[in-house]
Parts: structure tokens; C-alpha cells; sequence
């Protein structure tokens, strides 16, 4: 590789990886406008395994917006970032996939007329994500995003389930 084509995998990889904090930061602010600015057009998001739907970015941040209500603390953490660079339009580098563990404290609302709660999580869940992004001229979007959760703890009651790769 030359100098150049390497300063341009550098490159990317740093905007990839701002994607990939800026979708954490939109959910977790619940800015849902930001949050389907990050997709290309026709992207989908994938939450079934966490209990969640699937659908396009506006369908998914509809969903969001009114379920995210009850977890007015929420805080994801996006680890292990693993990514490949792929092939689109035999041009290498136009798409890219992330695979990224994540670990999700959040906490619920307090029920109306009940007392404020604490500030501590009281839902922890874990898993992974599968990102697709592609290339555009408004730099990299997500194409899609699909999480696998693969533990929840509410309260101080584990569920596990079942890993899925």
C-alpha cells in the first residue's frame, strides 16, 4: 500500500468510528432527527432481539421516541470495535461493516405520583451490533443496524439469552 491509500483507510477509519459514538450519543440524548441523519437513504434498524422492532430510520426512531420515554437515564457504551472494509461498485472501500459490543445502563422513570428514583441503573443489557455502512457524498451512513442483545438484567434479576452471531 502507499502512503496515500493508507492515510485514506486512517481517515475513515476515524469517521467510522465518529458514526458509530454519534448513533450512540443520539440515543442516548433521544435526538431522533440526528438520529436518522445517520442513515443513508433506505437504511433499516433492527431491534427485534432486544424486544424492539424493525423498520426504516423514520419507522425506528417513531418506535424510539415513545419506548426510549421510560428510561429518561440511558447511557450506551460501544466497545470492541471490529471493522471490514468491503467492495461496492467494484470500488474497495465503498461500504464497511462494524461488529461492537455494547453495554446499555439505563433507568426507569419514576410511575406517576411515585417517588423520584435514584440515579442508578436499574436495567442493564448487553449484546452486540452489526453495522453496515456505505459510502456517500455526505460521508459515511449507516445502511443498517441490527443489535443482538444477549443478557438483560432488571433490578437484580438476570435473563439471559441466547448469544446470536
Amino acid at each position: 500500500m502507499t502512503q496515500r491509500v493508507e492515510l485514506a483507510a486512517v481517515i475513515d477509519r476515524l469517521a467510522i468510528d465518529a458514526l458509530i459514538t454519534e448513533y450512540a450519543v443520539t440515543v442516548d440524548d433521544g435526538d431522533w432527527d440526528a438520529y436518522q441523519q445517520l442513515f443513508a437513504p433506505g437504511g433499516r434498524a433492527d431491534y427485534r432481539s432486544a424486544g424492539g422492532i424493525e423498520g426504516n430510520a423514520a419507522e425506528v426512531a417513531a418506535w424510539l421516541t415513545e419506548t426510549m420515554r421510560m428510561f429518561p437515564m440511558r447511557q450506551h457504551l460501544i466497545v470492541n470495535r471490529r471493522l471490514e472494509f468491503g467492495t461496492l461498485d467494484q470500488d474497495i472501500g465503498d461500504s464497511a461493516r462494524v461488529r461492537a459490543d455494547y453495554v446499555n445502563p439505563m433507568r426507569f422513570a419514576a410511575p406517576p405520583g411515585g417517588t423520584k428514583p435514584s440515579s442508578a441503573p436499574d436495567f442493564v443489557c448487553g449484546g452486540r451490533y452489526a453495522f453496515a455502512l456505505l459510502r456517500t457524498h455526505g460521508g459515511w451512513r449507516l445502511r443498517e443496524v441490527a443489535v443482538r442483545e444477549k443478557w438483560r438484567r432488571v433490578g437484580d434479576q438476570p435473563r439471559a439469552t441466547p448469544a446470536k452471531d
